[in-house]
């Protein structure tokens, strides 16, 4: 069974969003995880980069296959998760901590909003 904090926000595609201020922290959801078992590669947008809700940001490669990232609102990259570079596995082992992707500073917060809440989430996952 998949863990689904309730202090998160989430998208369709399997990310989740935390807001921090004027900064969201994102990475892949649990359910995401699991269902890509163990990861082997991780590739994150670039620092600096302007997204857009939507936008393919980055790809998870594992054993089993490879998936787009997703951004699920839009902003500026203003930091990443390097050690995801040396130890894909952080996100198998704590998507929601150790294992988050990606920081970007906002630009239209009613973005947010659009988001799945976690029962909208959960009823996607079908827990």
């Amino acid at each position: 069974m998949s863990d689904i904090p309730t202090d998160l926000k989430y998208a369709s595609s399997h990310e989740w969003v935390r807001i921090e201020g004027d900064t969201a922290i994102i990475g892949i959801s649990d359910h995401a995880q699991q269902e890509l078992t163990d990861l082997a590669f991780i590739e994150l947008p670039e620092v600096g980069l302007d997204l857009t809700a939507g936008d393919s940001c980055g790809v998870v490669e594992s054993v089993k296959t490879a998936s787009e990232i997703y951004a699920p609102i839009s902003g500026e990259v203003i930091e990443i998760n390097d050690a995801l570079q040396t130890e894909p596995g952080l996100a198998n082992e704590d998507p929601y901590g150790e294992g988050w992707f990606y920081k970007i500073r906002f630009d239209i917060p009613g973005e947010i909003e659009e988001l799945l809440s976690p029962e909208e989430y959960t009823d996607q996952v079908n827990i």
